[in-house]
């Protein structure tokens, strides 16, 4: 390569790395102030005297709106500016966040993170769009492995200082501090270039003008998406459920404060998912030079080896945290992977038009079917389970071990849905390598067209 070549080859180069590191600090902080409601859980329904079914409404309506909202801001991202779209989302995330401080009753709380919800909406169709027509296919695992960072980074962070800063300073003071990261990169988005749609692909198509009900329809036809929309809902509702109950599970089963509990969580939701996303990534790329459902593959095991340990961290006894932590990391390190092996697969097959639509529809099924009703779901088992326990003891009051009771077995849930969703993901890498031909079929005969 000459001088002049390699000169030509590294803006672009730079430019790609510039925007995937600031992508991922945008997606750090969409799952920071996600989950910050969370790790702040326990003075939220101390103060305003709630059910874990109250909560659980409240995650649960996040997450409708979340998906709601998803599929046009997934349409806008396949036709305007993805930059622009990101850093309006990030800055109306932030300051509704900071609403939430403010809160003086349930229902305002409840109103401002459902706003919250609007804004975060626009992270991942416009932030994966953007990865695919900047990495080619044999880099994208690796590529969303770094983005998808910030979802276990993220959580981490919050678990981590949110329990700290809320015992110290309070919970409104949490919301308000976690709000200041997120304005200053609503500013740095506007810095990210807008590749042309389909820059990485090895054959180039002129950008399809679809309208109406039209993209929804082409997407919908894939066989292989049908099956990682329903793996993408089985799979939140197990990650939204966990998530917005372990700070809450620690501290009344093994008995920690809102900080230790944070610090616990922090470790087995969001550390692990480091390894997992990072080796995950490098694992997928290496097998989908392997083998066309090679990513597919490497997901459903990873669900599947998930399965026993996420139990087993269940069976262990009161106080048994070094064992719980080794358990439950180890089944949550596992299912990192899915995220660097079903997203690249959904750009696998998806023309580059229509893959912000894609990952919409893919978020819409994601979150109404799936996170929206994990959260709800354990709430609710947690709150039945509860009350069988207080009836079995003869007591007419409840109490805090009869809670705690109640939510430890409302999480067997968890490892029921992990192994469903490893086989629908074995059923997905079945059809997968059809449907990648069939991609390429068509983009070949796009390109001779144009």
């Amino acid at each position: 390569m000459n001088e002049n070549q390699s000169s030509a080859q590294n803006p672009s180069q730079n430019q790609a790395w510039f925007a995937l590191a600031i992508l991922f600090a945008i997606n750090t902080m969409n799952f920071f102030d996600r989950q910050i409601a969370a790790s702040v859980g326990k003075p939220i329904i101390d103060e305003f005297k709630l059910t874990d079914s109250d909560f659980g409404n409240m995650a649960m309506a996040f997450t409708l709106i979340y998906a709601a909202v998803g599929v046009p801001l997934g349409r806008w991202a396949d036709r305007g500016n993805r930059s622009r779209i990101l850093s309006i989302g990030v800055a109306a995330w932030s300051l509704f966040t900071a609403a939430g401080a403010a809160a003086w009753s349930y229902g305002s709380l409840f109103a401002a993170r459902m706003l919250v919800g609007v804004g975060e909406a626009s992270c991942s169709p416009a932030g994966n769009s953007l990865i695919g027509d900047l990495y080619p296919a044999n880099k994208r695992a690796r590529a969303t492995s770094i983005f998808m960072l910030g979802l276990p980074i993220g959580i981490f962070l919050s678990n981590m200082f949110g329990g700290v800063i809320a015992k110290h300073y309070g919970w409104r003071a949490t919301l308000l501090i976690a709000a200041v990261p997120g304005l200053i990169l609503a500013s740095l988005a506007f810095f990210i270039k807008e590749p042309p749609r389909g820059a990485t692909e090895a054959i180039k198509t002129k950008q399809q003008d679809h309208k109406g009900w039209e993209p929804y329809r082409r997407v919908l036809n894939i066989p292989t998406m049908w099956w990682i929309i329903l793996s993408g809902a089985l799979h939140n509702f197990n990650a939204y459920a966990v998530n917005s109950f372990m700070p809450l599970y620690l501290g009344r089963y093994h008995g920690l404060d809102v900080a230790n509990a944070g610090y616990v969580s922090a470790v087995v939701l969001g550390a692990v998912g480091v390894v997992g996303l990072l080796g995950g990534g490098l694992a997928a790329d290496w097998v989908r030079k392997k083998s066309p459902n090679g990513r597919m593959l490497l997901s459903a095991w990873s669900l599947l080896i998930s399965t026993p340990c996420i139990f087993l961290a269940l069976q262990m006894p009161k106080g048994s945290l070094t064992a719980f932590m080794i358990l439950m990391g180890i089944g949550w390190m596992m299912i990192y992977v899915y995220y660097v092996t079903v997203y690249p697969a959904v750009q696998d097959v998806v023309e580059p038009g229509l893959r912000g639509t894609a990952m919409a529809l893919y978020f819409f099924a994601m979150y109404l079917l799936g996170g929206a009703f994990g959260a709800k779901i354990l709430g609710n088992l947690s709150d039945y389970f509860a009350r069988q326990e207080m009836i079995k003891a003869g007591a007419t009051a409840m109490a805090e071990s009869f809670r705690a009771e109640g939510l430890h077995t409302a999480f067997y849930i968890a490892p029921v849905a992990s192994l469903i969703l490893a086989l629908v993901l074995f059923a997905g890498a079945r059809t997968v390598a059809k449907d990648m031909e069939r991609l390429q079929q068509w983009m070949r005969g796009a390109a001779e067209k144009a």
